[in-house]
């Protein structure tokens, strides 16, 4: 399950707040437009599928430096040791 922060992470990339727990009155906004209590909420349920998106463009790009300079991962686990 989500954490507070992740959930805020995701619908407030930027930053701009502070969070203490996982409830939404432990938000501080202290640099960024609020939400609301129902967007923070609902985040909890995007949350997972949000998250497996953002892996999914990161091992993309990844693979694709990998093909660039010609390298398996496992031939760059070797160099990086």
């Amino acid at each position: 399950m989500a954490k507070g922060r992740e959930v805020l992470e995701m619908l407030i990339p930027d930053g701009g707040w502070a969070i203490y727990g996982d409830d939404y009155e432990g938000i501080q906004f202290i640099d960024c437009e609020p939400i609301t209590k129902k967007q923070f909420t609902d985040g909890f349920a995007k949350y997972d599928a949000w998250k497996a998106e953002q892996d999914a463009a990161k091992e993309t790009q990844r693979q694709a430096i990998l093909d660039r300079i010609g390298l398996t991962s496992d031939e760059l686990k070797t160099i990086l040791g």
